[in-house]
């Protein structure tokens, strides 16, 4: 029988980023994509989740969608089944990285947001995949059905999310990490460091792929998810 899957979408991406595993792993898990696009901060990301989810399901989230499933693990351990992080890191901002994301808000306040994802697909995309029209295309897409006010929100929230690595030895659910060997944006020691302290966690590694694990390599992600979702117990 399908189990309930939440998936957590990442900054200015939706339920787009989960195309392939919410198409090909319907035998296996009954699928809801959340809405993270209503709160400044990972406490309302983290409620409105709860408020949304079954009373029990499995918790996947890449990027900051890993920040928020961190954040459900710390309001309601007992209502998450699994967990999977893709691409995530359960580290506070540095100074530089703070920095970086107030001029891009910066830029969003002035109405020169068309101009943010350009600057941010090689942080994110892997080399080889910049010239990969349909793969930029999906992610300018989303970033523009989300649109600068959320992209303030959500920046916000990342900016004001809670150091957890403190938390991680409390996880006591099958945890599988994922993480593009390529990934600029949050590289591959923040998961290794996440799957060296949680107890039950399992590290896999994406060859050839950045910061967007779902989209850069969809049929690798699918499939660490199913194995995840039928053998991790």
């Amino acid at each position: 029988m399908p189990q309930p899957l939440v998936l957590l979408p990442g900054l200015l991406l939706d339920d787009a980023l989960w195309a392939h595993q919410t198409a090909h792993l319907t035998d296996v898990a009954d699928i809801t994509v959340a809405d993270l696009s209503r709160a400044d901060d990972m406490a309302g990301m983290a409620r409105d989740v709860l408020a949304a989810a079954p009373r029990r399901f499995a918790l996947a989230g890449l990027s900051m969608g890993g920040y928020a499933a961190l954040e459900v693990m710390r309001r309601a351990p007992e209502r998450v089944t699994k967990l999977a992080l893709i691409d995530t890191s359960a580290r506070p901002d540095t100074p530089e990285q703070t920095r970086r994301r107030r001029g891009f808000v910066d830029l969003a306040r002035q109405g020169r947001f068309r101009g943010v994802t350009p600057r941010l697909l090689p942080l994110y995309v892997h080399p080889d995949r910049l010239e990969d029209a349909a793969l930029c295309e999906s992610i300018t897409q989303q970033a523009e059905r989300l649109g600068p006010e959320v992209f303030v929100a959500q920046q916000t929230a990342v900016m004001g999310r809670p150091d957890s690595r403190h938390d991680l030895s409390a996880i006591d659910c099958p945890t599988l990490v994922v993480c593009g060997r390529q990934d600029l944006a949050t590289p591959l020691e923040v998961s290794a460091e996440i799957a060296d302290q949680v107890p039950r966690a399992r590290l896999a590694v994406i060859e050839d792929c950045g910061h967007l694990a779902p989209l850069e390599r969809p049929q690798a992600v699918t499939a660490l998810l199913r194995d995840w979702l039928i053998y991790d117990r």
